[in-house]
């Protein structure tokens, strides 16, 4: 029998008992065996520590052992019931189940299911308490370690987007609140990614307006943060699945963070797809440059093991600059001016040049991050931090009002940053040229000189005639200091710095 490992590479291996035995398995059989006498519980295995993992833990400082969990002895009497309907009502879900490694541990519907009668969403379903939403907080009865890390995670808080300017865009905007109380547009496109607030009716059903929802910061009714199956897809939960590429790019493409689509253009994509039954990706410990040497993948990079590093699921554990912002800044700077500690930039990417040496030298690891370094740097100079301060301006000085997006200016200065000016950074970081170039810096210096100049220095005049002649004065005032210094003085005809 093929050796079947847990989702996240770390599940041992069955001593199956004789109802497993056959190698078919009786989840494919026409009969149903006996239920067992009782539930098992699960019983934690002894420390293991293997010679890689050891290696990982000296590197990562820590005392504790990698504890390998051993799943139940046989199926609860609970899930034995749960499949002798579900196998004729649902069968895709069965068979995807079947083939997955929960089946190999024992782990059934009513493992993750199950539900107190004090908890919000919970409903009685045939003889038993459950609730349709299996949250982190479920996943970590077995999955500890990985919903501390996600919970540490951006990726966590992505649900947390109501008065957002994305969200003004999808509930006013775009929409209007038309279902029960949301707006469609929301629900179907923001929270999908993003995650819901799932509300729970009265009967502990879920209401249709928030639900179903896999968004990746889902905020559930028990109060935890995110869907592990936004990445593994259920009833399979497979590791290889949400190594792939396409995982990450159901949210992570489009016109304001195409992350699929400059992989896809860059070199470490098209190694992949053309070497992709190289990748291995069903392998158990997956380490790169041992178990695969053929490309990276968004999880390789982001979350995956190296010869020296452990897994991850917070996703921003190797991540130096925040490239999302409207002006990008080191990721650990918000925390630092609030006094709270965290990992600090200069070792996340110490951790993300330990993944790139898995295949390149030093000389090519170390000169790319400082060209990436010195882009973001330049375009923050040139574009982002002043077009951010023109904005502010403009409102401070009475040149726009407060209300969202219904100014040409405000849509401009949207564009600039949150399109425009994130596929110019991203782009960068990955390797994709036309990303940095055609599709960003040249969109923006164009969003930047030839739509938000001339809409400013329209405000400025009717400003004047409004009789609003101070903020005119303050705003033309920083925009020619802005026109006059040195990466943009060649736009008045002025001689540009000498390359």
């Amino acid at each position: 029998m093929k050796k079947m490992v847990s989702v996240l590479g770390l599940l041992s291996l069955m001593l199956w008992s004789t109802t497993h035995a056959n190698p078919a398995g009786w989840w494919k059989n026409a009969q149903m065996p006996a239920p067992p006498a009782a539930p098992q519980s699960q019983a934690p295995a002894a420390p293991a520590q293997q010679p890689a993992q050891a290696k990982v833990e000296k590197v990562m400082n820590k005392e504790e052992p990698v504890k390998i969990l051993s799943g139940f002895n046989q199926l609860s009497r609970e899930s034995v019931t749960c499949m002798s309907c579900h196998r004729e009502k649902t069968p895709s879900i069965y068979d995807q189940w079947g083939h997955s490694k929960h089946f190999s541990a024992n782990v059934g519907c009513y493992e993750c299911h199950k539900a107190d009668r004090s908890e919000k969403d919970a409903i009685m379903h045939k003889d038993f308490v459950i609730s349709v939403i299996v949250s982190p907080k479920d996943c970590a009865q077995c999955h500890k370690s990985e919903v501390e890390e996600f919970d540490r995670s951006h990726h966590a808080t992505a649900g947390d987007i109501l008065g957002s300017l994305d969200n003004v865009l999808a509930e006013v905007v775009e929409g209007a609140p038309t279902l029960s109380g949301t707006s469609p547009i929301t629900a179907m496109g923001c929270a999908a990614c993003h995650g819901s607030i799932v509300r729970v009716n009265s009967d502990g059903s879920l209401d249709k307006s928030s639900w179903p929802n896999t968004g990746i910061g889902r905020i559930n009714p028990d109060g935890s943060k995110g869907a592990c199956t936004a990445c593994h897809l259920r009833h399979n939960f497979s590791a290889a699945q949400a190594r792939e590429p396409n995982a990450c790019g159901r949210c992570h493409l489009g016109p304001d963070h195409p992350q699929k689509e400059i992989y896809e253009e860059s070199a470490h994509g098209i190694a992949f797809r053309a070497h992709k039954d190289q990748m291995n990706l069903d392998s158990g410990k997956w380490i790169v440059g041992e178990d695969y040497t053929a490309a990276p993948t968004c999880a390789t990079c982001h979350m995956s093991r190296t010869k020296d590093l452990p897994v991850t699921h917070d996703i921003g554990d190797r991540i130096a600059w925040n490239l999302r912002a409207p002006v990008s800044a080191k990721v650990d700077s918000k925390a630092i001016e609030k006094g709270k500690k965290v990992k600090p930039w200069l070792q996340r990417r110490k951790d993300m040049k330990n993944v790139c040496r898995a295949c390149h030298g030093n000389n090519i690891v170390d000169a790319h991050f400082e060209q990436l370094d010195t882009f973001v740097v330049t375009f923050n100079d040139k574009f982002l931090i002043p077009a951010k301060k023109l904005y502010v301006a403009m409102l401070e000085n009475g040149l726009r009002d407060k209300t969202k997006f219904n100014e040409s200016v405000e849509w401009n200065y949207f564009y600039l940053w949150h399109h425009e000016g994130r596929r110019a950074r991203h782009g960068a970081a990955m390797f994709a040229p036309d990303y940095v170039h055609w599709e960003g810096v040249f969109e923006v210096a164009h969003r930047f000189y030839i739509e938000m100049v001339p809409d400013i220095k329209e405000a400025i005049e009717k400003a004047r005639h409004s009789g609003n002649t101070e903020g005119a004065d303050k705003m033309e005032k920083l925009l020619n200091e802005i026109l006059d210094s040195p990466m943009h003085r060649w736009f008045k005809g002025a001689k540009p710095p000498k390359a």
